[in-house]
């Protein structure tokens, strides 16, 4: 090419030839080559200027292929991978070398919070200022959010809690990070989409183990996304030694494994009783001001032990026929005064009418310890008459009817649900019995559970 300066090298066949507006070196061949001469201690063979560019960007000789920028990326790379991956290394060299070597002047930094955005993708062991060189290392303002590299390049973070945070500024290169796990996915996307309209080729890179969201369906089926995955046994070596064993030992095989470790996108398997894309659908951001109803209700656990089942605390309202799912205090391993204590508290906090607990293990010992907290929130106890699954099919169907709505994300309920009933399901699911019984006495009353007032 006209004005390429080539760097010669006597490391197998392949030239890496560098030019500081392109990617070239990140091509296969060029790392290759690079990644031999570091493996073989053959450095003092490569050029002066190629050992000046490893000596800036040592990630160049490190980088497994599933972290380097893929091949045709014209628009957006979405890297899935699994927890521990490397994925976070990989952001961060990706924006490093557009800044320093690409010639990218305005970067969005977008993280799942603020907190998240500066103590993993700024500050983190794997973030932006770890991964720079003593000359090439940016000056962190955090009262600004803002980054500035010595070439005067700068990045600012932002918060996937707040989508109107990208409007007015512009940027020519973006990293996002943990896309999978923002509440308000499309509508940070949307407005980074927009704000993306600076320079010859702005670019977006997504760093995230993939969940089944709305956002992360959308950038797989867009022509102008290319995906990698990576596993998190291909960064063993950068692992506490036997994490990856007893990950594997413990979640191999699984849905959850397969997303968490090996990050497949998982979406709503076979015999879903509740689907994503129903739930996503008709989302809200938060219920109405004034309902008919609102309640609390409890699945309680019969043990505190490390390890049992979860304590399952939904709150849910009905305003004019229609229900919505409003708070989730569930937690694993809950000792009885813990768990009366939150719902009692959720139940004041939302000023519900009533606190329904399931009587079918130990109801009067539920009942004495919600008496316990001083509530004077008045407790219905629920005995089932069918299973699981049964008291489950109204519920479910009142969903597919679009006569229930989650006002807000409830990431770990939501899992539950769409797993409930399936072959993929592990464990209890406490969190969906509290969610049934709290739509049940709402919606649904007189059809399923019995119910009597203490």
């Amino acid at each position: 090419m006209r004005g390429r300066k080539k760097m010669r090298t006597t490391i197998g066949k392949t030239r890496p030839s560098l030019n500081s507006k392109e990617w070239s070196a990140w091509e296969q061949g060029s790392r290759q080559s690079l990644h031999a001469a570091a493996d073989e201690e053959r450095t003092l063979q490569l050029g002066k200027e190629l050992k000046k560019m490893l000596a800036s960007h040592p990630f160049l000789a490190l980088a497994r292929e599933t972290q380097a920028p893929p091949p045709g990326l014209v628009r957006t790379w979405l890297l899935s991978g699994g927890r521990g991956a490397g994925k976070t290394r990989a952001g961060a060299e990706w924006v490093r070398w557009a800044v320093l070597q690409a010639g990218y002047r305005r970067v969005a930094l977008v993280g799942q919070s603020y907190g998240a955005a500066r103590e993993v993708m700024i500050e983190g062991p794997s973030g932006l200022l770890a991964s720079s060189s003593e000359i090439d290392r940016p000056v962190w303002q955090p009262s600004r959010h803002r980054l500035e590299w010595p070439n005067g390049a700068v990045a600012y973070a932002f918060s996937a809690e707040d989508p109107e945070g990208l409007r007015g500024p512009q940027f020519d290169l973006a990293w996002c990070d943990e896309a999978g796990a923002w509440g308000k996915g499309e509508a940070v996307w949307d407005n980074l989409q927009l704000a993306l309209r600076l320079g010859p080729k702005p670019m977006a890179m997504v760093t995230t183990t993939p969940r089944a969201t709305a956002l992360i369906r959308r950038l797989k089926a867009d022509p102008g996304t290319v995906e990698t995955r990576t596993a998190t046994a291909e960064n063993a070596r950068n692992l506490s030694p036997g994490f990856v064993g007893w990950m594997t030992a413990a979640y191999g095989g699984t849905a959850l494994g397969r997303q968490e470790l090996e990050g497949h996108f998982i979406d709503d398997p076979e015999g879903a009783m509740f689907l994503r894309e129903q739930i996503d659908a008709l989302r809200v951001a938060q219920a109405p001001e004034r309902l008919d109803d609102c309640i609390v209700a409890v699945d309680p656990c019969i043990s505190a032990r490390a390890g049992a089942d979860a304590c399952g605390i939904i709150l849910a309202g009905v305003k004019d026929g229609t229900g919505y799912v409003m708070g989730d205090m569930s937690g694993p391993g809950l000792a009885p005064h813990v768990w009366a204590a939150r719902a009692a508290a959720m139940a004041e906090a939302a000023g519900a009418s009533c606190i329904v607990a399931e009587a079918n293990q130990g109801g009067d010992m539920v009942a004495e310890m919600l008496r316990m907290t001083g509530t004077a929130t008045p407790v219905r106890l629920v005995t089932a008459r069918l299973g699981k699954r049964g008291r489950a099919g109204p519920v479910a169907a009142m969903y597919a009817q679009g006569r229930v709505r989650h006002a807000g994300h409830f990431d770990t309920l939501e899992d539950q649900m769409c797993r409930f009933g399936t072959a993929e399901s592990a464990g209890s699911p406490d969190r969906v019995d509290a969610l049934v019984w709290a739509l049940w006495a709402l919606m649904g009353e007189g059809q399923g559970p019995r119910v009597r007032v203490l």
